[in-house]
């Protein structure tokens, strides 16, 4: 009988399908290499994900994309364009929630087989120093505030839905003095960055397949 080949489907935005870095580096990529080094027989990674996208965005993708009926793995990570568009966050909230059911739906209902990543503080970076937006500037505490709130919310849904929950963020705080955590737009992490990303999530993913 052929041994299992596993199958990972990462669900976000830009920072999941990695601006400005190669394939290979984005997280998804890293932690798939990290689990084959490990001798795991896994699949590239699907990875639906779009630089822009809101929870909207992708909730409306899913439905037209045409998926494997289940995957044995799901990463989630999504909410800093609603944060940066300056959308509700109520809608958020309930975006995010019918986002959660659907990835653990498509995780055949293994709640453990899904993991959110919480959204990294863009506020750290060089480029939020002199954004403009709607005419205003971007205040980098505003901004942090903001994606504390944002992650309070994807937290509190993961505890309550039972998924495993990742906290990246303090790391990417860490941008603000050390300009090698990002892409040379000053504003999307680094190959470097996201291996700090992959790491927990392939210790989870190994200590499941163990």
């Amino acid at each position: 009988m052929p041994e299992k080949k596993y199958t990972y489907l990462a669900l976000g935005d830009s920072y999941t399908i990695g601006e400005s870095v190669s394939i290979l580096e984005n997280f998804p990529s890293q932690t798939v290499q990290l689990l084959r080094k490990s001798g795991y027989d896994f699949l590239a990674p699907e990875i639906l994900a779009m630089t822009g996208w809101t929870t909207k965005d992708l909730l409306e993708t899913i439905q037209k994309t045409k998926l494997l009926s289940s995957y044995d793995y799901i990463t989630l990570l999504i909410g800093v364009n609603n944060q940066f568009q300056e959308i509700d966050i109520n809608e958020y909230k309930k975006d995010f929630e019918a986002l959660l059911k659907k990835a653990i739906s498509l995780a055949g209902d293994k709640t453990r087989h899904v993991f959110v990543l919480s959204i990294p503080d863009w506020g750290a970076t060089p480029f939020a120093e002199d954004r403009l937006s709607n005419g205003k500037t971007k205040d980098r505490r505003k901004i942090s505030a903001e994606i504390d709130e944002y992650n309070m919310i994807n937290q509190l849904l993961s505890r309550q839905y039972k998924v495993h929950y990742i906290d990246i963020t303090p790391g990417t705080r860490e941008a603000a003095r050390d300009e090698s955590l990002l892409t040379n737009d000053k504003l999307h992490p680094s190959g470097k960055e996201y291996a700090r990303w992959a790491t927990p999530v392939f210790a989870l993913i190994s200590n499941a397949l163990h």
